[in-house]
């Protein structure tokens, strides 16, 4: 009898039997479990790890190299009897960069190879960082088109004025509108209350001498040959087909109307964003700049071929508040473009201080079209004090010209879009505008009216209190024309996103915030449902203030009387969180805001009221630095060079805040510097430190990281 078989023998006889031949299952290397008690890693957590620190390192350690063989072998020339090379220990905070040091020696003078330029809406400011005073270029560019611009719309002037049924135009104290009308003769009669407090002379008839003057006195007429100023005008050639096509610089400006072709003049840059509304595609938009750029490099720099410019490096001057897509734009221009060897960015309040040599200050910066407010402290803008206000000097030019039609000005066809009444514009208002109120009474005036094709036309008028009001309106904005600085905002070029949740990322500021607070509507505040663009009615009502603006200095006064009494825990150290309030005021405003709201309002404020603001967010209710600040106001820009401006500001703010009276100073720019170049000169100082500037950026690293680069080189929270 057979035995039954045990299951192991039948595998076994089968060939199924499981044998351990010491093989293993995969060559598939096999990772353990990461014990989740105790585990660690080093990734990106050493300077060494990170693409521009580790290249900052590679080049300080040849540097260093090269130093050692140049003295090695200034010691093997060394005669016998001869004193050695002393050892030149350099400063690391020294002004000069090694490079260039070396280079002074031969022939290039500090800062010869270093490109500064500071882009503005109306004009551009370049240079070298060895020149004293930086070339300034219009920021505009003329190309070959159908029409000008005076004769686009139909030809309509500006500023616009009312016509009847028939077509004709109104009396000139109605055609701008009965809210202009209103709010220009509040101004009159408040400035001759003002006036007789302060015991000054005030005719009681003095606004009819003037409109009886202007009205009876015609213009004379002067021959091309006896006009000494007479104007060189740009040539254009007969030939259409010869004719350039694009001008930029003042040629752009100086080109006749009626040229043949014609020429469309393009400005860029608009209340320092990207003018989107005389664009249809952004990379047109993105082209003239280059340009404008590129023709000053080779004309006002005298460096004409490109391929000299990989030599050079550039500091480019960004806005305080900027955008993100014009940051990161302007670098791959710059370096893919222009070719540059390296380029760093700097802000305007910053480069302020620099150039003035100041450690702590409030910087107003009066443009042609923005007005920005920022406190700079050892160095560093306060985030939360940054404010960018969209009037400026135009603003003025333009209301001036508006209040002298409406006394009967005798040239009553000026028309800003035509380039020869644009420059005259701005002639008069440089001349006549002013800010102390004993330069107030009727004076006669006269001025030359140039024009290509045309005799020279001298007119005579006089001026009474246009001249005071006009720049009166930094302190009441309302008087300025806002309708049409929104117009196609975000049409061609969207905001800057978060790469993950897709939320705007463009910085922002609790005084900006609190700024558009004041000035937009309250259903705005509230309002979610708005695209964004900024080119809808909606938008067009909203960024015209159309009630009176809070006076937020009383408020801020009771709340600095009440602080020690106020329910509120007290405001961390880092400056990105604001100061709690009271009332909770400064978080409500950061929360309520929705973010498209930022391009849907104007941000516009009386002067006076956003220096407050600005210091007040600032200083985050600390006494001694709202003194400081108050005790440090630089005011640069061109729109600031109007006589009596600094007195008038100083006289509204000890008025605004009578408790720091003794406190408030306005300052100018030091050595006699220009306010217009005072940024433009702290670019320059800012590109010739040596070791304390790491904010270069080369073609290698931004091949290589694209934008994300920002984030390792600039000296703010990108």
């Amino acid at each position: 009898m057979v035995g039954k078989k045990s299951g192991k023998a039948l595998l076994r006889e089968e060939g199924l039997e499981r044998t351990d031949n010491n093989l293993d299952l995969t060559t598939w290397p096999q990772v353990n479990m990461i014990n989740q008690k105790n585990y660690y890693t080093e990734y990106l957590k050493r300077d060494d790890q990170i693409l521009p620190l580790r290249l900052q390192q590679e080049e300080r350690r040849n540097r260093m190299t090269t130093n050692a063989k140049d003295r090695d072998r200034a010691l093997a020339q060394i005669k016998p009897g001869e004193l050695p090379v002393p050892d030149i220990e350099m400063d690391l905070d020294d002004d000069v960069g090694l490079d260039e040091s070396i280079g002074a020696v031969g022939q290039d003078a500090p800062g010869s190879k270093i490109v500064v330029i500071h882009p503005g809406s109306q004009n551009l400011r370049i240079g070298l960082a060895s020149d004293a005073l930086p070339k300034t270029v219009p920021m505009v560019i003329a190309r070959r088109w159908t029409t000008n611009e005076s004769e686009e719309d139909g030809g309509e002037p500006k500023p616009k004025r009312l016509k009847l049924d028939n077509g004709s135009l109104m009396e000139p104290e109605k055609m701008f509108g009965d809210d202009f009308a209103r709010q220009y003769a509040t101004m009159c009669t408040e400035l001759k209350i003002h006036m007789r407090s302060h015991k000054r002379r005030v005719l009681p008839n003095s606004k009819e001498l003037i409109v009886n003057y202007n009205k009876r006195t015609p213009p004379d007429t002067i021959s091309e040959h006896n006009d000494p100023l007479r104007i060189d005008w740009t040539e254009i050639p007969n030939d259409p087909q010869g004719a350039p096509a694009f001008v930029t610089g003042k040629d752009a400006l100086r080109i006749p109307d009626s040229s043949n072709p014609r020429y469309k003049l393009f400005w860029p840059l608009r209340q320092g964003w990207y003018n989107e509304h005389d664009y249809d595609e952004k990379r047109m938009l993105y082209d003239d700049i280059a340009m404008i750029i590129e023709e000053a490099i080779k004309t006002q720099l005298n460096i004409p071929r490109k391929k000299d410019w990989p030599q050079y490096s550039c500091v480019f001057v960004v806005p305080d508040l900027y955008e993100r897509q014009y940051v990161t734009q302007m670098l791959d221009m710059l370096l893919r473009d222009f070719g540059f060897g390296r380029v760093c960015f700097i802000q305007e309040s910053l480069a302020a201080t620099f150039g003035a040599g100041y450690t702590s200050a409030c910087v107003v910066d009066i443009g042609a079209q923005k007005t920005s407010v920022c406190c700079v402290e050892e160095g560093m803008c306060l985030e939360n004090s940054r404010i960018n206000l969209k009037y400026g000097g135009a603003d003025v030019t333009e209301t001036f010209i508006k209040m002298m039609l409406f006394d009967y000005f005798p040239y009553s066809e000026i028309n800003l879009n035509r380039r020869y009444d644009f420059l005259l514009a701005e002639e008069i208002k440089m001349k006549f505008c002013t800010l102390n109120e004993g330069d107030v009474s009727p004076q006669p005036a006269d001025f030359h009216l140039r024009a290509s094709g045309h005799p020279t036309r001298k007119y005579f008028f006089k001026t009474y209190d246009e001249i005071l009001l006009a720049p009166q309106g930094y302190f009441q904005p309302s008087i300025f024309d806002h309708s049409l600085k929104l117009q196609d905002r975000r049409r061609i070029i969207d905001r800057s996103r978060d790469l993950y949740d897709g939320s705007p990322n463009d910085p922002t500021s609790t005084a900006q915030s609190a700024i558009i607070a004041m000035t937009a509507p309250p259903q705005a505040l509230n309002s979610h449902g708005s695209n964004g663009h900024g080119d809808g009615p909606e938008a067009t009502t909203i960024s015209t203030p159309v009630r009176q603006l809070p006076n937020p200095l009383h408020k801020f006064s009771e709340q600095e009387r009440n602080s020690h009494s106020a329910i509120s825990s007290p405001a961390p150290e880092d400056d990105d969180t604001p100061a709690p309030q009271g009332d909770g005021e400064t978080n409500g405003i950061k929360n309520e805001l929705d973010p498209s709201l930022r391009d849907d309002v104007l941000p516009i404020a009386p002067l006076d009221v956003a220096i407050v603001t600005s210091i007040m967010h600032g200083a985050r209710n600390d006494d001694r630095k709202t003194r400081d600040f108050l005790g440090g106001i630089m005011v640069i820009g061109g729109g600031s060079q109007i006589p009596g401006f600094y007195t008038y500001l100083e006289e509204r703010l000890k008025e605004s805040r009578p408790g720091f009276a003794k406190d408030v100073m306005i300052g100018t720019p030091p050595r006699e510097l220009d306010p217009q170049g005072v940024v433009w000169k702290g670019g320059s100082v800012f590109g010739k430190l040596r070791q304390t500037n790491d904010s270069w950026i080369n073609k290698i690293e931004h091949d290589r990281l694209g934008a994300r680069v920002l984030a390792y080189k600039l000296m703010w929270a990108w």
